[in-house]
């Protein structure tokens, strides 16, 4: 039988991957409709080139970039792996503190999230060091 927390934790998992997928779906119907959007500004930019004449200066394309294109052209540049990390890591934090609260017990709540996970290792590492010197302390004590 399950208790409070465990149906909250299966709820909240439904929840955000439901969550996840209508975002999926907006950014990618976004994605297309700014794809059309995108082919039309290209052709009509293309069309004026062709009517503009060929040796006038102000026919030419270089206008000044503002710093927010700038920063866009830098941002995109960046490869596919990178912004899957910088995404994916967080999404996948979020998802599996989620799942973690519907385990039975209460203690392992928590522990899939990394902070944590390297927290309680490091902590039973320094535990593990302490505990080997008390031995090798009390060996050197015995002899």
């Amino acid at each position: 039988m399950m208790n409070f927390r465990q149906r909250m934790g299966w709820i909240g998992v439904c929840l955000y991957l439901l969550a996840s997928v209508a975002t999926f779906y907006y950014v990618f119907e976004i994605n297309q409709k700014y794809n059309r959007l995108t082919l039309e500004h290209v052709e009509q930019a293309k069309q004026a080139q062709e009517h503009s004449l060929p040796g006038d200066p102000a026919s030419s394309l270089n206008l000044p970039s503002s710093w927010t294109h700038s920063l866009k052209m830098r941002l995109l540049s960046f490869p596919f792996w990178l912004w899957g990390t910088i995404f994916l890591i967080p999404y996948l934090q979020v998802f599996l503190f989620l799942y973690s609260c519907t385990r039975v017990d209460p203690k392992t709540v928590g522990y899939c999230i990394l902070p944590i996970c390297l927290a309680v290792l490091c902590n039973r590492h320094q535990t593990f060091a302490k505990a080997s010197n008390q031995i090798s302390q009390l060996q050197l004590i015995d002899t």
